[in-house]
């Protein structure tokens, strides 16, 4: 097997320009060849998500490793991505073929549907697939500025039709601060 680094997260020289100027940084090692080759990172749990065509939204920091058939690239996430701290962008993998992502403990897959919308805490949040509409939600209020709020200031809620994995435990947000 061989392993070679590639330039801009995968994308070229495009695509390293993009990562950049995002912030959105990504390094990406392509591997050819034949025999078995086992990907880690710091003992997180790695999740195997199949994608048929569809666009998997993830964190860079929470994206192990992609079938050579799926492109990556990068999109505007808004207040979402700032408030779990990972600044206004997110990585994007499409195609057909499987990613691999990492969470913190064995991350929970949450069915979104239009009778069953889904809010989630911003640093559980690993990624999601489907037709799905994001909403930056605040929950603070004067309970939380005198010390008896929930501890929970902001919120993502999913409406739609997709998936949403989050893991079992959480990394620290801005929003968990307040």
């Amino acid at each position: 097997m061989t392993f070679k680094k590639m330039t801009g997260g995968g994308d070229g020289l495009r695509g390293m320009v993009t990562r950049r100027l995002t912030g959105e940084h990504m390094a990406v090692m392509e591997v050819k060849g034949h025999g078995t080759c086992y990907f880690a990172d710091r003992a997180s749990e790695v999740n195997l998500v199949t994608l048929r065509g569809e666009t998997l939204h993830v964190e860079a920091s929470n994206l192990l490793c992609t079938d050579s058939s799926l492109r990556t690239g990068t999109t505007f996430t808004g207040l979402r991505g700032a408030s779990q701290g990972n600044g206004l962008f997110t990585t994007t993998v499409e195609g057909s073929g499987q990613a691999a992502i990492l969470s913190d403990g064995t991350a929970i897959v949450l069915r979104v549907t239009k009778q069953m919308p889904l809010q989630v805490d911003p640093g559980a949040y690993i990624a999601h697939t489907g037709n799905l509409k994001q909403h930056f939600q605040s929950g603070v209020n004067f309970r939380t500025f005198i010390g008896e709020g929930s501890g929970e200031s902001f919120q993502i809620r999913f409406e739609g039709e997709g998936l949403v994995y989050v893991q079992p435990s959480e990394r620290n947000t801005i929003g968990g601060d307040l």
